[in-house]
């Protein structure tokens, strides 16, 4: 199984530590891309057409500092780095046992600047969105697309591949061929607050399961014990199948 999950625009870091080895993170054959982006970045700097480029507010001048300084910066695991909504209700700080190896075994993030980390990834904050032009690589969902194909089919193998990517992430890899047929994006009506807080919950609950679900209606059936589901079939070949969401409430009594 392959639980795909979008990184945080929020990030903590620390003030000292280990810099960032790019020859340690998962999926070697991303570091010359990574090198490359990392570059591209720091060329960017932090001067007036910085904050356009990357398409952030003129007031974030500390995180777009960061960015010149990721060779150096002290780098922790990319579970304590992203926070915020969806990694709030996901808290893989108290993950354990069979959960955290699953977690650590199934969840990948996609990365605008590494391309994608496990959650044992060591990485320093950063400020990069996938929806960035980056000058010196140019936009890059494209430029990660052609990296990330084979070694997300790896990892996806014949399981399951639960997307809970938004869709500018989701843009720099979708399944294909027999992986498609196993692909499932989950879906939550309602305010972008609740979508990433609902997805964080479902990919907790994956992690805290009975058991692997194999199919996308076995997906259906381990979630269904905690949300409000509605599986729906690809609409044609190569679409994913669609997993309507919502955390179920109890009525009051």
């Amino acid at each position: 199984m392959l639980i795909l999950l979008p990184p945080s625009e929020s990030k903590t870091g620390r003030p000292r530590g280990r810099a960032l080895d790019l020859d340690a993170l998962s999926f070697p054959s991303l570091t010359a891309a990574r090198a490359q982006v990392i570059a591209a970045l720091a060329a960017v700097g932090t001067g007036p057409d910085a904050h356009a480029t990357l398409g952030v507010s003129p007031g974030l001048v500390d995180e777009v500092a960061r960015n010149t300084v990721l060779d150096t910066a002290p780098a922790l695991p990319a579970s304590r780095v992203y926070t915020g909504v969806l990694y709030d209700a996901l808290d893989l700080a108290s993950v354990t046992g069979v959960a955290r190896r699953r977690a650590n075994r199934w969840i990948v993030i996609v990365s605008a600047l590494f391309g994608a980390v496990r959650p044992t990834d060591h990485i320093p904050p950063y400020r990069l969105s996938m929806a960035v032009n980056l000058p010196g690589v140019g936009p890059l969902a494209g430029y990660w697309r052609p990296a990330l194909e084979d070694e997300m089919k790896a990892a996806a193998g014949n399981g399951l591949v639960i997307d809970c990517r938004s869709s500018t992430y989701a843009a720099a890899w979708t399944p294909s061929g027999t992986a498609a047929r196993m692909w499932v994006q989950i879906r939550v009506p309602g305010a972008t607050h609740m979508a990433k807080h609902t997805r964080g919950l479902v990919a907790r609950h994956l992690l805290e399961a009975e058991r692997e679900p194999k199919t996308p209606a076995a997906l259906a059936e381990v979630l269904e014990s905690a949300f409000d589901v509605a599986l729906t079939e690809p609409a044609k070949p190569g679409r994913p199948w669609v997993l309507d969401a919502s955390v179920r409430t109890t009525p009051e009594g």
